[in-house]
This record gives C-alpha cells, sequence and structure tokens, in this order.
C-alpha cells in the first residue's frame, strides 16, 4: 500500500512476515503429523495398534474370567496387544456407556453378558439402546449357572434352602453380582415358581457377592460356571442345583433345577461381543472371524470345556437376530415377575 514520505512501510491485509510464515508453516506440518495415526487407523489394516477390550465387572467373576481366557489367544491372531480394561459399576452401565460412546473404528469393544439385554428394563441409568447403540460383533456361548450355599450351612438340596425360606420370609436373601444379570434373573424366576419370598442384595460384580456368600453375610447365590465352579471344587461352596435342561459330566450327581421341582427351568448365562454403532462391516466381520478362530484353539477350548462353556461364535447377523429375541424375553420375564432394580 502507499506511505507518505518519511513513514515506515506498514503490512497490507495480505502480507504476513517471513517469520509469520514459518511458524504458520510449522503449526500446519504438526497438525498433519498429529493426524497421521488417526487416518492410518481409518484407513490402513485393521489392526494397526491396541484394542481395548473393556469389561464392564471388576476382576474375578464370570465376564472377566471368560475375557481373559479369550485375550492372549486373540492378542496372538492379530499381532497386536488385546487390553483386558475392567470398568466396573451400576450392573455393567458404566462400561457399555463408554464403550456406546468410544471411537468406531473398532479399538474399544465390549465383552458382557445378557444383561446388556436386561438393564435398559431395569435401571434408568441404562440410558442406551442395546440394539441401536451398539453394533453386534459375535456371540461368544453360554454356560450354565449353580445354585450356591456355603458349603458348611444346613442346606443340603435346593429344597431344603426353599423350605426355610418359606418359614422365613424376607430373612433368606440372595446375593446377585449385578441387577439384570443371568443369575438375578434366574433367582427372580425361582421366587416366583417356588412362592418365596428372598430379596437380592446386588453387588459389583460376582467375586465380591462370592465372597460375602462364603463368609455367610448372604444365604445362597445363583452364578456362572466360570466363577462358581472353582469355589464348589475347593470346598467353599455347595451347589444344589445347576439352572441347565441337563446335567453337567463334571457333576453328574448334581440335579438340575427342573428335576428338583419345576420342570422346564433353564437359565444359561450367555456371553457376546459389541462395538459401538457405526463401526465400520469389515471390521465387524475380522473380530467375529478372530473370535471364532481363538473359541476354537486347543488351549482356549480346553479352559472353557473345563467351566462346561459352550463355544459358538455366531456371525453378526445372526447375533443381532438372537440379541433380539433376549431383549423381547427379557422384557416379558421383567414385567411377568414384576421385577425392580430402581427404587
Amino acid at each position: 500500500m502507499k506511505t507518505k514520505q518519511g513513514d515506515a512501510p506498514q503490512a497490507g491485509p495480505r502480507e504476513i512476515s517471513r517469520r509469520q510464515a514459518l511458524a504458520l508453516c510449522g503449526g500446519a506440518l504438526a497438525l498433519a503429523a498429529g493426524a497421521v495415526p488417526f487416518a492410518s487407523r481409518a484407513t490402513g489394516t485393521y489392526p494397526s495398534g491396541p484394542i481395548r477390550l473393556v469389561v464392564p465387572f471388576p476382576p474375578g467373576g464370570s465376564v472377566d474370567t471368560v475375557a481373559r481366557t479369550l485375550g492372549p489367544q486373540l492378542q496372538e491372531q492379530l499381532g497386536q496387544p488385546v487390553v483386558i480394561e475392567n470398568r466396573p459399576g451400576a450392573s455393567s452401565v458404566i462400561g457399555a456407556q463408554y464403550v456406546k460412546h468410544a471411537r468406531p473404528d473398532g479399538y474399544t469393544i465390549l465383552l458382557n453378558a445378557s444383561l446388556q439385554m436386561a438393564n435398559p428394563f431395569l435401571l434408568s441409568t441404562a440410558t442406551y439402546d442395546p440394539m441401536k447403540d451398539f453394533a453386534p460383533v459375535t456371540g461368544i456361548g453360554a454356560q450354565p449357572q449353580l445354585v450356591l450355599v456355603r458349603a458348611d450351612g444346613p442346606y443340603r438340596t435346593l429344597a431344603d434352602l426353599l423350605s426355610d425360606a418359606r418359614k422365613r420370609p424376607r430373612e433368606l436373601q440372595w446375593a446377585i453380582a449385578a441387577f439384570g444379570a443371568a443369575g438375578h434373573l434366574a433367582c427372580e424366576l425361582l421366587n416366583v415358581e417356588a412362592k418365596v419370598d428372598m430379596p437380592v442384595v446386588p453387588y459389583k460384580g460376582g467375586a465380591p457377592a462370592l465372597v460375602d456368600l462364603m463368609g455367610g453375610h448372604v444365604s445362597a447365590m445363583i452364578e456362572p460356571m466360570a466363577s462358581a465352579y472353582p469355589h464348589e471344587q475347593a470346598g467353599r461352596l455347595r451347589a444344589l442345583a445347576v439352572t441347565s435342561d441337563k446335567r453337567l459330566q463334571v457333576l453328574p450327581s448334581l440335579p438340575t433345577v427342573a428335576e428338583s421341582g419345576f420342570p422346564g427351568f433353564d437359565m444359561p448365562s450367555w456371553y457376546g461381543l459389541w462395538a459401538p454403532a457405526g463401526t465400520p462391516a469389515a471390521v465387524v466381520e475380522r473380530l467375529h472371524k478372530e473370535m471364532q478362530k481363538a473359541i476354537q484353539a486347543p488351549a482356549v477350548a480346553q479352559k472353557l470345556a473345563g467351566i462346561s462353556f459352550i463355544a459358538q461364535a455366531s456371525s453378526p447377523n445372526d447375533f443381532t437376530r438372537y440379541t433380539a429375541s433376549e431383549l423381547s424375553k427379557y422384557k416379558k420375564l421383567i414385567a411377568q415377575a414384576h421385577i425392580k432394580a430402581d427404587q
């Protein structure tokens, strides 16, 4: 721009100094460098970095046991770290919400049990839609549950426990790993069918509930084999019945709940893998294929068989249909049994 004689030239609106230009170029390069990892993760070969496998319970429960059985094998197959990240609380809602809001790129995934579908009917904190807010990846399998009491307690059969419960309404209590868990629903269903009034005491996972059961702070518990069976084997707890429709090979003398006076009773605990909604279909399919391969690995298969776990990595489409069916079933069961969690 023009200046008066003797005035110093002033930079026009489109003119910048050499120093400013270099600074801007440097900033642009830094921004571009910072964006490279995200770009490569989005467009490169999956996976190109660590995967967080979120477990919405503390260590030691059935969901955590299944995750830690599968994690090392998945890591070996994928060639990237698979980090088990425990995010317990609110009957698995905290972990589920965390994955719901994660970047949908396959690097944050959720391993949960059937309560993923039941929680929205029980808890006001479960502000997610289990079908719309997640991408179903694969079912992992299911396992039976054991009806448990202290090994040194007075109950030898399920009939003993329920008979005492009828004599002392609300004095005997069920421990539950979480509201909406398969163990919780099994307790409530047994309360209805046996016509007993045994309140439930919720815990932040199966492990602390089992500890209190062994300590005599609660009367009984229904818990999946993964976390229950080791305590039965060690003689710390006594199993009164199994919730499957058939007896277990590892405990052939243990009757089913159905055989104990409740025909048709069948309440397994099933497990699955979810990613945030919007995760690319190719990534979802890769995770399904790797899970299918992992459960067939000899070391993993042996561990799962030891807890009577029936492994089956269903396809994303099959798992979507199954979870939709389970959602409908739990809605009906919770309404019929008048199950309430929020007070």
